[in-house]
């Protein structure tokens, strides 16, 4: 016998007095976008289960994205965009970034679990953006966490044992999935709840790439940013040498934006220990270069096509004229008895020097960094 109305009516009416009934409520994930792969799929993964995603991506300043892609030659045939967003808008969510280029400086300088092969912490990393996505899911009431790591892709993030250590250390414990690897790890909150099918994730592992691409696939996603790379600078070999030269000859190991932001671009020479030249490389780092006009002494040819360079430290008249020398060595004029070099100071007072330009010979392999 069918319930009165009356009675239906009161069913649907403390269903909407009590949104926390499990079948009227879509629960709510938000998703660390870092514009690669995996965390593409991690989130489309759960997508497809009907959770609410939104996209998380924390601005460090280390990322290579929107920068040196942008004024690279080499870098023309790859796409000039912000993969975070370009991800978010592919998947329809919403993507937030915010910027903790303050709050990271602590998980650079002082990594409790240390650095990878270069001045990269890994492990703290990771850490700490989930520390933060954790943060924005209590004050934004979302119910979990998704990332898009992997078991034994990472020698230092991505292993059995730290994968326990992220999600005690961030506060986020089990309302922390990994879905590209959730069947390889003890089922999270969100698997136990049945907030998501635990048997529609994944139990991806190793380093190859391959499931992945297999995933990538089945979705039909075609375009995607390479699978096996990362965006941080602090993983690469010469930009953690500049890095640890600028804390060593400022005998400090802090930094500013524009110190890091600089160190991505062009060639960087230390002919004396209390100064060093950035010189650009191509017309787009030139470019960005000019920026910096006002805040360096710069160093450009007049009497031949060249490079702009800034001087970062501080420099005498015998210093400048070695720098003009080394400017004019990366000029057209490169082989010119003599080329004509424009100093200029940060509040445009002007000299100009004619100098020799150095041979490839006379620059020591010390002085590159």
């Amino acid at each position: 016998m069918p319930p009165e109305p009356s009675r239906v009516c009161a069913i649907i009416s403390a269903l909407f007095d009590h949104p926390e009934t499990p079948y009227m409520t879509q629960r709510r994930a938000v998703s660390l976008i870092s514009g690669g792969l995996d965390s593409m799929l991690a989130t489309k993964a759960i997508l497809e289960q009907g959770i609410h995603v939104e996209g998380i991506n924390f601005y460090t300043g280390f990322c290579v994205e929107g920068h040196t892609h942008a004024i690279r030659k080499h870098d023309r045939a790859r796409p000039k965009r912000n993969n975070a967003l370009w991800v978010a808008e592919q998947l329809g969510i919403k993507l937030h970034i915010i910027d903790v280029i303050e709050e990271y400086k602590d998980v650079v300088l002082n990594p409790k679990h240390g650095y990878g092969s270069n001045l990269n912490p890994c492990l703290d990393c990771k850490g700490f953006m989930v520390k933060k996505a954790r943060e924005w899911l209590e004050e934004n009431n979302f119910d979990f966490i998704i990332t898009g790591e992997v078991v034994g892709q990472r020698p230092m993030s991505q292993r059995r044992d730290t994968m326990p250590i992220i999600a005690r250390e961030s506060g986020a414990f089990d309302r922390l999935l990994r879905p590209l690897c959730a069947k390889l790890l003890p089922a999270t909150l969100p698997e136990r709840e049945g907030w998501v099918d635990r048997e529609k994730l994944l139990a991806i592992n190793g380093r190859s790439r391959k499931p992945q691409q297999a995933l990538a696939r089945s979705y039909h996603i075609e375009d995607y940013a390479q699978p096996s790379g990362g965006c941080c600078f602090l993983t690469n070999a010469e930009y953690a040498n500049k890095l640890t030269d600028m804390w060593q000859h400022r005998g400090t190991r802090q930094y500013e934006l524009d110190d890091i932001m600089l160190l991505k671009v062009g060639r960087h020479l230390r002919p004396r220990p209390h100064f060093k030249l950035i010189i650009g490389r191509e017309e787009g780092e030139n470019n960005f270069l000019e920026g910096y006009r006002h805040q360096f002494i710069h160093l450009q040819t007049i009497s031949h096509p060249g490079a702009l360079a800034l001087v970062d430290g501080i420099a005498n008249d015998q210093d400048l004229e070695l720098a003009a020398q080394l400017v004019a060595r990366y000029s057209q004029g490169r082989d010119a008895p003599l080329v004509t070099v424009a100093v200029t100071g940060p509040h445009g007072q002007h000299t100009q020097l004619t100098v020799s330009p150095l041979h490839a010979e006379a620059i020591p392999a010390d002085w590159y960094l």
